[in-house]
Parts: structure tokens; sequence; C-alpha cells
């Protein structure tokens, strides 16, 4: 219960907004090859920015960096993930990582009652010719294995509810993932994040069409 005051300390003069949370959260838990995705409930302080465009949050064994709007370049937002471990491992003193992940969370909205997901993406669901083709909300998942299955890749796009009337919503969620714990040493996580990031871009390159890239 010491680790996230001591965490406050070093990190109050960019981060001096303190919150407590208990609340849900996904978690990713390598089993059998692969990675099974699970609801997890634990105790969090949070540490955010005055304007709330960051957070790190604390709990048991877990530290998470997250960076909301304005998004910033990698070189930006790297840094900030990296400083962060090296506090928490001055104070907490962890072993070695069970788990680590980089995740990208993208919201498409597009105007009207409907799209053709082709004309936007290149990855969405197929549809057999013998059933109509127009269909109401979907969600579809794929893993991939990565580096002798030492990591996986996830992909997940579906629909959302939207925030306005007449709007498409799209959530398309991409994580990386160590897969078989305890394969990562702490003084790796620079190079592993940066292999991550590489990843994750090319799969969300590839699952876009140029269409959907004019968008922004």
């Amino acid at each position: 219960m010491a680790v996230p005051g001591l965490i406050y300390e070093q990190v109050k003069n960019e981060f001096s907004i303190r919150r407590q949370q208990m609340g849900f959260g996904v978690g990713f838990q390598p089993s059998k090859g692969e990675v099974e995705q699970k609801i997890e409930m634990a105790p969090r302080i949070q540490f955010l920015r005055p304007d709330e465009s960051a957070l790190i949050q604390v709990g048991p064994n877990l530290l998470i960096v997250n960076q909301l709007r304005p998004y910033p370049k990698w070189g930006t937002f790297k840094p900030l993930i990296l400083k962060n471990l090296e506090i928490y491992r001055e104070v907490a003193k962890p072993e070695g990582f069970k788990r680590i992940l980089l995740r990208y969370i993208n919201r498409f909205e597009f105007p009207g009652e409907s799209i053709e997901l082709s004309d936007y993406f290149n990855y969405y669901p197929f549809i057999p010719p013998k059933i109509p083709q127009a269909h109401g909300p979907f969600h579809i998942r794929a893993e991939f294995s990565y580096k002798e299955g030492r990591d996986r890749l996830l992909m997940t796009l579906g629909t959302t509810t939207p925030d306005k009337p007449d709007v498409v919503c799209l959530t398309f969620d991409i994580f990386y993932v160590l897969a078989m714990p305890n394969n990562i040493a702490l003084d790796q996580a620079s190079d592993w994040i940066e292999t991550a990031h590489e990843e994750i871009n090319l799969a969300f390159n590839a699952s876009i069409t140029e269409k959907c890239e004019a968008m922004f």
C-alpha cells in the first residue's frame, strides 16, 4: 500500500491529480499458446495531469501508462512510458514481467446510417453470398503469433454506441502482448515496446484503405 504514495512523490509535479478507483478492467492471460481476455477487478490509484490528457495507474503488481487526447507522436509517448516504468522499478522493485502489452484503441465515426465496410477497411467480416449483405452490429477478433510464439498481436473490430444520432461508430482495437510470461527482462522493455509499436503500426496501416486514411 505504500507503493502508490512513494510513486506520487516522484510524479506529482506532472501528474498532480490523485484519484482512487475500484473498477473493472480487461486483463490478458496467456493460456495454452493463446491469449485469453478476462475481466479483472482490483484497486488502482490514478495520477492524472491537470488537463487529464495522460495518466498513470498503479495497483498490486500493476503499472499502466495511458495517453488520451490530444495524442502526441510516438517519440513523446514512449519516453513517458519508460520514465514511469523506471520510477515504478525503483519503488516497487519488481522481479520481471509476467505480462506486458502495448494497446491502441481507435475509434472511427462515419456520418450516415450505414457504410460499406470494404470501402474503409481491409479487415472486416466476410458475409457468404446467400446471406443478406446488409447487417447490424458485429464484432470480429483475430490473433496472430509473433517471435516464434513469444508474442501475440490481437485485432478486434466492431460496432460501438455512437455519441450522436445518424453516425456509424466502429472501434478498432489492436494490441501486442507478451504471450510467454517472464520471457522479457525489465531492462528489455524499451526494445520490446518499440517492436510492439512497429507491429501495431504495420497491422493498422494494412487494415485500412486509402479512403479511410484520407479521413484523418
